[in-house]
């Protein structure tokens, strides 16, 4: 008696095994049960996948385990696979594996969807499956991908339960999620309960101290591991010389430079971005740009660290050079080099090749404009002295403008005296921040800077009365 096939496969798909271009015996040979799952492990496509799939249920073979094990592996985790079709294989199978839900729980934790590899990690329990060290680095990279303290604490807890808290593949990705997901303070509680730490114990803890603006915590930490007589590699230099881009430590920062020149460790893109951020972000544009030249290989952030390192210290011209050459390389520009390259256009005053670049972003890079490119567009014309066409810029904007770009008018309107789009200004930024002191003041002193004393009394008596006061030593508004 015939048995009867899963529900979901295609009849169409049941043709013949030889139609396969695959390593198999020829048509005129019976395909022996046990080859099929190797010739699983050989499937190109779904297509394949599937008539190797009705071959097995015609000889019984598809409630096997380790044969429909490698029928999902290839649904699951080949970029011709289809997860969705893996995830009704493991419902379809009568008594799935480990391994089977390890595939299932790797391939939709990395997928935009990693919510569900944690529910398919609870349905595993429900089936009384015991997780082991192999389960877990999936679970936690689903964490990770959700950024949730709450997931990283309940997972925490059954690495408790099964033992396992003492792995270090397992703790480590467990250190990993906990920084990713802002919890700092729980990682470094699990880094420290950790007697016998490895390098890629210590790797991690660093650089999610670096990735979470914590400069001074990550290179305290890079000291200490230095004093544990552990050999730092090129994820610690990176994520070191990040810290130090952002703490303004240059001399560490050149003191690694100086080690991997006498290690003659190459200068890879990762490694060699990190240098050219690191001087660039602390003024040492000579060697910034030095370290620039020399690298063989370089990438959008490598181009972003020098453009933007030269922008931020007023090195407008250059830095519109280095775009220049950014774009005969047919390198692709992202967001933050156009951030860049408008606050270049902003220090240097440059409004029709700033008004060129912005409206150039969307039509010639596809690259839309977010809030930060607006703040620097309306910062530029502002200066140039088109108010009310950074005004009109901000009203067809697709998002709600923010208290920075409101304030950035302000300032406009403040330097050019333009007194009604300054009250328009005023008004908006009050809907977003009632709080906001600091602009009565900026419209008080224009009343008085054109002699306007009765709205200078009016704003003072509204001041008064609203128990306003200005904040000592606050910038009032944000410029760009």
């Amino acid at each position: 008696m015939l048995r009867r096939k899963p529900a979901f496969i295609n009849v169409a798909h049941r043709r013949k095994i030889g139609d396969l271009p695959l390593h198999q015996p020829p048509p005129s040979q019976p395909v022996k049960s046990s080859s099929l799952p190797l010739l699983a492990d050989q499937c190109k496509s779904m297509d394949q996948l599937k008539q190797i799939q009705c071959q097995m249920v015609v000889k019984a073979r598809i409630q096997d385990t380790y044969a429909a094990s490698r029928l999902l592996n290839f649904c699951a985790l080949s970029s011709s696979g289809d997860i969705h079709y893996g995830v009704k294989l493991l419902e379809h199978t009568s008594q799935p594996n480990l391994f089977m839900w390890n595939t299932i729980i790797r391939a939709l934790a990395g997928s935009s969807n990693p919510d569900k590899g944690l529910l398919f990690y609870k349905k595993m329990r429900e089936h009384g499956i015991k997780p082991t060290k192999h389960t877990f680095p999936f679970v936690l990279k689903a964490c990770s991908k959700m950024n949730s303290i709450k997931c990283c604490e309940q997972v925490h807890v059954h690495l408790l339960i099964f033992g396992l808290d003492a792995d270090l593949h397992v703790v480590n990705g467990l250190i990993r999620a906990y920084s990713v997901s802002g919890g700092l303070d729980d990682a470094r509680k699990v880094f420290d309960d950790i007697p016998c730490r490895n390098l890629s114990i210590w790797t991690t803890m660093i650089c999610g101290y670096a990735q979470n603006s914590s400069a001074e915590e990550a290179i305290r930490l890079f000291y200490a591991m230095l004093s544990n007589a552990f050999e730092p590699n090129e994820i610690v230099f990176s994520s070191v010389l990040s810290a130090c881009a952002h703490s303004g430590c240059l001399d560490l920062g050149e003191k690694i430079h100086i080690y991997i020149e006498e290690k003659g460790i190459e200068l890879g893109v990762i490694l060699g971005t990190a240098l050219v951020n690191m001087y660039a972000k602390n003024g040492a544009l000579l060697k910034a740009k030095r370290c620039f030249d020399r690298l063989k290989e370089k990438n959008i952030a490598t181009w972003n660290a020098i453009i933007c390192g030269l922008a931020v210290h007023g090195h407008a011209e250059e830095a519109i050079r280095m775009f220049r050459m950014l774009e005969q390389e047919r390198v692709g520009p992202n967001d933050i080099t156009f951030v860049g390259v408008l606050s270049a256009c902003c220090h240097a005053g440059l409004l029709s090749f700033g008004r060129e670049i912005f409206n150039s972003m969307k039509m010639v890079y596809g690259v839309e404009p977010k809030i930060e490119h607006y703040g620097c567009i309306v910062d530029l014309l502002g200066r140039g002295g088109q108010v009310l066409e950074a005004e009109e810029l901000i009203k067809g904007m697709v998002w709600q403008a923010d208290v920075v770009i409101w304030g950035a008018l302000l300032s406009a309107c403040k330097d050019c005296g333009n007194i009604e789009a300054a009250e328009r200004a005023v008004e908006k930024i009050l809907e977003l921040d009632p709080q906001n002191h600091g602009v009565f003041v900026i419209l008080s002193n224009m009343y008085a800077e054109s002699g306007r004393w009765d709205d200078v009394t009016k704003r003072r008596k509204m001041m008064r009365e609203g128990s306003l006061k200005k904040t000592a030593g606050l910038s009032l508004v944000g410029a760009t």
